[in-house]
């Protein structure tokens, strides 16, 4: 059947292999799998051109969104989870030995202030060293997948000409959030991370307050929805089973050169604990908590409740 044929966008890692070889399908559906990481933009043309049917997207990209009318809808398929201690950089010289004291200063922000990465890194400054975001000027590199996305007062692009990395390395900046070490040139030697070692940070982290950052998820265009009431299930089982194989071959040690995402996940599962449980239940916590800081930070303007976010057929869901 015709109707039954649907795009897809999705980042070719290693919980959505066995959909992408084809052990593992979706029930009554076929999909076309496009690597998000080979088309430059697709989670802005998602956004900005409901471009793809069904499509992985950053999950600040999507509260925003729906708050600004998105006609499409997220499934509670977690895919992506990532900890960002590393990326927050400061500049040696900037005489900060504490990060309250960016408090009424400038701090860069790698591309828009709405990327999912600045957020939970807004949040681990807030949390876990009393920093208030709302008393930091935070200068942007780039606008927002959002177009019509209003920023906080406190927030404004840097100027034409300028790069948040060579600011930060001359000490124009005291700081930064966004970019992780990795992402900067070796000569600018005055630019150190706040933690030395950002999964070590992040696993802490996990043990002493339940945070394992959620990035991307699973959204459905609203039209499609409507043709397929039965896709959002079908969907939600097909991305666990997807996952299930995966885990099980973390845990036998069968995967081929490991990414650092594997890696990762296998450091939660030597914890006992499902390294991507899909499903609001397990997630309520952290995505309350996240709620929470989006609207403190100003990314949202206003309160919104966990399970609008998500589509009702899925809401009581576990994988």
């Amino acid at each position: 059947m015709e109707d039954s044929k649907l795009n897809i966008c999705l980042r070719l890692q290693g919980n959505v292999a066995p959909l992408l070889n084809g052990t593992v399908k979706v029930n009554g559906f076929d999909l076309t799998i496009h690597d998000e990481a080979a088309m430059k933009g697709a989670f802005r043309s998602m956004v900005r051109e409901n471009k793809f049917e069904i499509s992985e997207l950053a999950l600040t990209t999507y509260v925003v969104a729906r708050e600004y009318g998105a006609q499409f809808t997220a499934l509670p398929i977690f895919l992506v989870r990532e900890f960002h201690h590393g990326a927050i950089l400061f500049n040696r010289n900037a005489g900060i030995t504490d990060p309250q004291q960016l408090e009424g200063r400038d701090v860069g922000v790698d591309r828009g202030y709405t990327v999912t990465t600045g957020v939970w890194a807004r949040e681990i400054l807030a949390k876990e060293h009393g920093l208030n975001p709302s008393r930091v000027n935070w200068v942007l590199s780039s606008d927002e997948h959002v177009a019509d996305y209003r920023l906080p007062e406190n927030v404004r692009h840097i100027k034409e000409g300028r790069s948040l990395r060579e600011d930060l390395q001359t000490g124009v900046l005291p700081a930064t959030v966004g970019f992780f070490p990795q992402d900067i040139p070796e000569q600018y030697t005055d630019i150190v991370p706040l933690h030395s070692n950002g999964m070590e940070a992040g696993l802490r982290a996990y043990d002493q307050r339940g945070h394992y950052p959620i990035n991307h998820l699973i959204v459905v265009r609203n039209d499609v929805l409507a043709r397929h009431p039965e896709l959002p299930v079908a969907l939600f089982e097909a991305f666990t089973e997807s996952k299930k194989i995966y885990v099980d071959q973390l845990r036998a040690g069968e995967i081929e050169a490991p990414t650092d995402i594997d890696r990762m996940h296998d450091r939660i599962l030597d914890r006992g604990d499902d390294p991507l449980p899909y499903g609001i239940e397990p997630n309520r916590a952290l995505l309350e908590g996240y709620l929470e800081q989006c609207q403190s930070q100003g990314v949202l303007s206003r309160p919104v409740t966990l399970e609008s976010l998500f589509e009702p057929t899925t809401r009581r869901l576990l994988g």
